[in-house]
């Protein structure tokens, strides 16, 4: 992890930046949904039973809080049948909790966005990674994740 960007002067409207690999990036990223009070997005192009199984415990804490959860995926049926019918189950699991799923065909994004403050963005798919080498980038920036936001069409606050 190494902190590229500074927040020196002070200024709430600096942004600061910390890289993540896969073996430090969910640590961190529980650590930010522990703290979710609002809005959590989540894109992920992949989802395994795996992976939703270590993460539907703290998700559906969040539900229980309020917390408005979106997910943005790939439509199942563009993956392959052992995907697919993971994708399937873990969109009903996540959807009986309340959480907001959305379809974008061709769909390839990974980015986390937490209480429009928290914006994580990279190549390490969130909701399936496994065994892979992979980065992420958390930016603790309101105005980027904005930007992120309304780059990629989402507006949910």
């Amino acid at each position: 992890m190494r902190n590229i960007f500074r927040n020196s002067f002070g200024d709430p409207n600096m942004l600061t930046s910390k890289l993540y690999n896969q073996d430090t990036f969910y640590e961190a990223f529980l650590r930010d949904l522990r703290r979710c009070s609002h809005t959590l997005v989540i894109e992920s192009p992949f989802i395994t039973t795996k992976r939703m199984n270590t993460l539907l415990p703290l998700l559906i804490k969040l539900r229980r809080k309020g917390v408005r959860i979106v997910v943005n995926t790939r439509n199942p049926d563009e993956h392959d049948y052992e995907y697919k019918t993971q994708a399937v189950t873990a969109v009903q699991m996540m959807q009986e909790i309340g959480i907001e799923v959305l379809y974008t065909v061709k769909h390839h994004r990974k980015l986390a966005v937490s209480d429009d403050e928290i914006l994580w963005e990279g190549s390490l798919n969130i909701l399936s990674q496994n065994d892979s080498c992979e980065i992420m980038r958390r930016i603790d920036s309101p105005l980027i994740t904005q930007d992120a936001l309304r780059f990629i069409g989402l507006h949910i606050s």
